[in-house]
C-alpha cells in the first residue's frame, strides 16, 4: 500500500442476502453497478455478520467486538458512549468521519465517534423496541408479522423511499463538498435501508422483472413439528400462526425484493459517478456490505434473526485497484474485520494496540493475497426480539454448529449441504466434531449468565420506557423539524403501513 493515507467509504445495505446478487451467482437479479464494483475489486465469498439483527449487528461491526461483550442485546440497546468504534479510530489517524443514513444508534449518543451527520435517522433510539422474554414462548415483542409478504407488490412511494432519496442526496452533496473543501483524509459511511422489508418497489423497478420467472425458494416450509426451537420461536414472534402465505404471496415479496435491490444498485452507481467524477475514486477504498441478510421465504422463514444462510452471511466487496489485485476470498470473514482492516488501510498497516481488545482481525492479508494464516472461524450470536433464550452460532470450515440454550443444537457441513437440510447432530460419527464445536461456541460465552443481563436490561429498559412514554426522543435529526419523521416511538410496521401509497388497510396484528 502507499504512504498516503487513502479515503475510506462504506456503503451499507440492511437486509440485504448476498444469495439475491449476481455476483454470487444469483441468475436473475439486475446490479450492474455491484458487478462492476466485484469486477474492479476484492469479493468476499463467505462474509458473516456477527449478530443477524440491525442495531446489534452495527454496533459489533463498529466496535470490531461480538455484541456479548458490549452488552448489546438487541435492537433497544444503548451503546455506551465510553466505547471506542471505527469513527473514533480513524479520527485519531487524522481521518474526518461523516455518516450519512442509517446506523440506529439507541440513547442519547447519535454519533459515536462520526464527526457529523448529514441525514436524519430513520429508526427509534428510545426504549420502545425492548424485548420481554419473561413473557414466554409465545409473545409478540414488536409490530413484524407476516403483512410484509401478504401485501408484497409495487407502489408509488414508501416511507423507505422517502428515506434512501435523501440519503443518497445527501452522500452525493457530501462528497461534492470533500472535493472541493477536504484537506484531510475522509471516512464517509452511506448506509441505506433498502432491501429491508415490507417488500415494495416502485413500478419502474417492478417492471424489469418477468413475474411468472421469479426464482422461488430453493427449501420448501418445513413443518412445524419439525422445526427446530429457535425456529419455532420465530415462527410465533412474526405472526406466522396468524397469517396464510401464499406461493403468490411469496412470488411476489421476491418480485419486489429483487426490484429493490436494483434500487439500491442504482444509487450504488450514482454515488461512485459521482466519486469518479470529483477525482476521488483513485484515492477511495470502497466496501460495499450489509448489516445482515434475509431468509426470504427459504424454509418458510422470512427476515432475519436466524443462523441461516440466507439470514446470516451478507455482501462484502473492497475496491481499491492500487493496492488490491481483483478476485475472490474464499475464507470465512466477518463484519468484526472492518475496524482493524480500516485502522490497518489509516497506518500503512503499522496499527497501534486497539485500546479495547478486539474480536475482530484485519483483511489486509487477505486482500493482498499475503495471509501466511487465517482462522476459518466466525461467531454469531442472537439475543433479541423472537426467542427467549442466548442463541449462538459458529462456522469452522465447513461446519456450522448452532446452539440454542438449553435445546438441542444443530450440525450442519456446509460443502455437501449447503442449503442446510440434514442435522448432522444426532449422527454419532459427527460427535466428536459437534462437541468440539458446542466447546468452542460456549468458549468465554456463560449462556446463563448472559441470560441473566439480557431479562434485567430487558426489565431496566421497559420500566423506564413505560415511565417516560419513550421521551426524550433521542433520535437524530438533521433538520430542525425532524423529530417525528419517519419510525419513533411506534412500530416499523404500522408506521411504514401508514406512509405507503397507494395506501392499504391495516390489521390488529400492526401494533
Amino acid at each position: 500500500m502507499s504512504t498516503k493515507q487513502p479515503n475510506i467509504l462504506l456503503i451499507m445495505t440492511d437486509q440485504m442476502a448476498p444469495q439475491a446478487l449476481p455476483i454470487y451467482g444469483h441468475p436473475q437479479v439486475k446490479t450492474p453497478n455491484l458487478e462492476q464494483l466485484a469486477t474492479d475489486g476484492v469479493v468476499f465469498e463467505n462474509a458473516y455478520c456477527n449478530f443477524p439483527l440491525c442495531v446489534p449487528s452495527r454496533m459489533s461491526m463498529l466496535t470490531g467486538r461480538h455484541a456479548h461483550s458490549i452488552a448489546n442485546w438487541d435492537n433497544a440497546t444503548d451503546l455506551p458512549a465510553s466505547t471506542p468504534t471505527m469513527a473514533h479510530y480513524l479520527r485519531n489517524a487524522g481521518y474526518s468521519a461523516t455518516l450519512a443514513g442509517k446506523m440506529h444508534f439507541i440513547g442519547p449518543d447519535q454519533l459515536h465517534g462520526f464527526g457529523e451527520r448529514v441525514s436524519t435517522d430513520i429508526y427509534p433510539s428510545n426504549f420502545a423496541w425492548t424485548p420481554d422474554w419473561i413473557k414466554g414462548e409465545r409473545y409478540r415483542p414488536t409490530g413484524i408479522n407476516m403483512r410484509a409478504v401478504v401485501d408484497a407488490g409495487s407502489c408509488v412511494r414508501s416511507l423507505q423511499i422517502d428515506y434512501d432519496d435523501e440519503v443518497e442526496h445527501a452522500t452525493v452533496q457530501k462528497i461534492f463538498d470533500l472535493a472541493r473543501f477536504a484537506e484531510e483524509p475522509f471516512f464517509l459511511t452511506t448506509s441505506f435501508s433498502h432491501p429491508h422489508s415490507p417488500f415494495v418497489t416502485t413500478q419502474k423497478y417492478w417492471d424489469l422483472y418477468q413475474h411468472d420467472e421469479i426464482v422461488m425458494p430453493s427449501v420448501q416450509a418445513i413443518p412445524f413439528e419439525e422445526l427446530d426451537e429457535m425456529s419455532r420461536w420465530l415462527h410465533y414472534a412474526h405472526a406466522a400462526d396468524k397469517h396464510t402465505v401464499t406461493d403468490e404471496h411469496v412470488r411476489n415479496a421476491r418480485h419486489a425484493y429483487y426490484g429493490m435491490c436494483t434500487y439500491i444498485d442504482d444509487k450504488v452507481g450514482r454515488i461512485l459517478e459521482v466519486m469518479s467524477e470529483t477525482g476521488l475514486l483513485d484515492d477511495t477504498v470502497v466496501i460495499f456490505t450489509a448489516d445482515h441478510g434475509e431468509m426470504l421465504g427459504e424454509r418458510g422463514m422470512w427476515y432475519k434473526q436466524c443462523f441461516f444462510e440466507w439470514s446470516t452471511r451478507v455482501p462484502l466487496i473492497v475496491r481499491f485497484p492500487s493496492a488490491f489485485s481483483p478476485g475472490r476470498v474464499s475464507n470465512l470473514v466477518s463484519l468484526v474485520d472492518l475496524l482493524p482492516t480500516f485502522v490497518d488501510l489509516a497506518n500503512d498497516g503499522n496499527s497501534p494496540e486497539p485500546v479495547t481488545s478486539l474480536d475482530g482481525n484485519s483483511l489486509i492479508g487477505l486482500l493482498s493475497c499475503s495471509a501466511h494464516r487465517w482462522d476459518d472461524t466466525v461467531i454469531s450470536e442472537y439475543t433479541g426480539e423472537g426467542v427467549t433464550a442466548p442463541c449462538r452460532m459458529i462456522r469452522s470450515g465447513k461446519y456450522k454448529c448452532i446452539y440454542t440454550h438449553g435445546h438441542p443444537s444443530l450440525l450442519f457441513d456446509l460443502e455437501t449441504d449447503p442449503l442446510e437440510r440434514e442435522d448432522l447432530s444426532k449422527k454419532p460419527e459427527y460427535a466428536d466434531v459437534r462437541d468440539t464445536l458446542i466447546a468452542d461456541l460456549l468458549s468465554n460465552w456463560d449462556p446463563d449468565f448472559i441470560a441473566g443481563l439480557c431479562v434485567q436490561s430487558q426489565k431496566d429498559r421497559l420500566f423506564i420506557q413505560k415511565a417516560t412514554g419513550g421521551e426524550p426522543n433521542w433520535a437524530f435529526r438533521f433538520r430542525f423539524d425532524d423529530s417525528n419523521r419517519f419510525v419513533r416511538n411506534a412500530s416499523a410496521v404500522g408506521t411504514k403501513i401508514k406512509a405507503r401509497y397507494p395506501f392499504v388497510e391495516p390489521t390488529p396484528f400492526d401494533r
